[in-house]
């Protein structure tokens, strides 16, 4: 059934609820109900129920479900280990600034590329004992890590974003069998979003972009009063303990990293050979007793419970999305403006917003491949430039929605709210998007 323009109400009703409330989880699953209540009236309970069941049997949602509940016992056993207060007493006494502590923070985004997931947890629980020390708000922290995950697994696509995106360009027929991550490599140049989202960040950083609205109101805040906008469990707050070791911190990453790389790249076995190595260092250290290492491991899955509930409530409001029909009907509704020139600039203003509304930042992408492409090859429009332009939007998406995965997340290791998060952050996000779209419209007019 074609729902037409009221399938928008959904996502319009959660970015009203978002922004009155404040609260992202309430407002994502209101807008799921009523996508399902559009369909099936008063028994929408029937669909929900079904969906949600489907969504959780999912072995792409039980991976995720899986990798950042034992993030969150990873991080815990590095909390509380002293791990994370070592490094970062030894990093700030090499780093005598504020600036020079989110600049590292922005250094050590750009070197964990191989996932958004991995880098959003790990710069941002790594970094808030360093730049704690500065009185750098969480909100800045936050903005600074989430502005490298999804960029950096675009522009070095040796990342789960690389093999997901690789693999739909040779679906669609648009790159030969193995020869996807070869062209997203090629279109590079042309991912003028995550490239301007990267360069944003250090001209933040030191002043040559001023801070503006609620980030510079958390920055002052935070200088002023001392109140850094700390939002986390207990379990994964870092806290001084004594005889801490640099090596409590060294050897678990060391092991994290390593686990997820060889022989080749998987999240959940890296975390869980990680939290393995962890746990037989701490106790050959005697770090704490056996008893209270898994009491740890155990709370920090328990710490992980609001991102995971985001990020179930996030899955079923995708799925009715794409049962509402909501990324068809707006890709319906530009295709007849499209020209060769504006073809790009249209298809990354178009991708970005229906990637933004709905917090699906790889969905939505492979909805409109299979009308873009044609519609490229039609016009003789450079295809790596309408590559970049649709990975472009989905960084967008990924970066800016108030719900999305890579946000829920980035809050998270940074230790804020959420919402305080995907605010701050959204007039640079914003302003990367700006500049990226008349760099698309400047190409496609070349």
């Amino acid at each position: 059934m074609d729902y037409g323009a009221v399938s928008l109400l959904p996502t319009a009703l959660v970015l009203m609820l978002a922004i009155w409330s404040h609260r992202t989880l309430e407002s994502v699953i209101a807008g799921a109900i009523l996508a399902f209540v559009i369909m099936d009236g008063w028994s929408f309970a029937d669909r929900l129920a079904e969906v949600t069941t489907q969504v959780l049997m999912d072995e792409a949602t039980a991976w995720v479900i899986l990798v950042c509940a034992l993030y969150g016992s990873f991080i815990a056993l590095l909390v509380k280990g002293g791990g994370s207060y070592a490094f970062g007493a030894a990093l700030t006494r090499r780093l005598g600034s504020k600036r020079g502590s989110l600049t590292a923070t922005w250094l050590l985004g750009l070197f964990i590329f191989l996932d958004d997931y991995l880098n959003s947890l790990t710069v941002g629980a790594t970094m808030k004992s360093v730049t704690d020390r500065f009185r750098v708000s969480r909100e800045m922290l936050a903005y600074v890590v989430d502005s490298t995950a999804a960029p950096m697994c675009l522009l070095i696509p040796i990342s789960s974003w690389g093999v997901f995106f690789g693999g739909l360009l040779e679906k669609n027929a648009i790159a030969e069998r193995g020869e996807g991550i070869a062209m997203i490599f090629a279109s590079v140049p042309y991912m003028f979003y995550p490239l301007l989202a990267l360069l944003v960040v250090p001209l933040v950083i030191f002043g040559v972009i001023p801070l503006v609205g609620p980030l510079r109101r958390a920055e002052e805040r935070a200088q002023e009063t001392g109140d850094l906008g700390i939002f986390e469990d207990p379990a994964l707050a870092v806290e001084s303990v004594e005889r801490s070791r640099i090596s409590v911190f060294f050897v678990p990453m060391i092991a994290l990293l390593g686990f997820t790389i060889f022989p080749e790249v998987d999240l959940l076995r890296g975390v869980m050979l990680g939290i393995a190595v962890t746990l037989i260092q701490y106790q050959l250290l005697g770090i704490m007793p056996a008893t209270a290492l898994f009491d740890t491991c155990v709370d920090g899955l328990k710490s992980m419970v609001p991102v995971l509930s985001m990020l179930l409530a996030l899955f079923v409001f995708v799925e009715a999305n794409n049962a509402i029909g909501l990324t068809d009907y707006v890709i319906a509704g530009v295709e007849p403006y499209m020209t060769a020139d504006l073809l790009p600039v249209l298809i990354f203003i178009t991708m970005s917003i229906v990637s933004y509304t709905t917090g699906s930042n790889w969905g939505v992408i492979a909805i409109a491949m299979p009308v873009a492409f044609p519609l490229a090859e039609a016009m003789d429009v450079n295809m790596l430039l309408i590559v970049g332009a649709l990975l472009s939007a989905s960084g967008f998406g990924s970066h800016a929605c108030f719900y999305s995965d890579s946000t829920v997340l980035s809050a998270q290791g940074a230790g804020c709210r959420t919402y305080d998060h995907a605010l701050t952050q959204l007039p640079y996000a914003l302003l990367a998007a700006v500049l990226a779209g008349v760099a698309f419209l400047v190409v496609g007019l070349a």
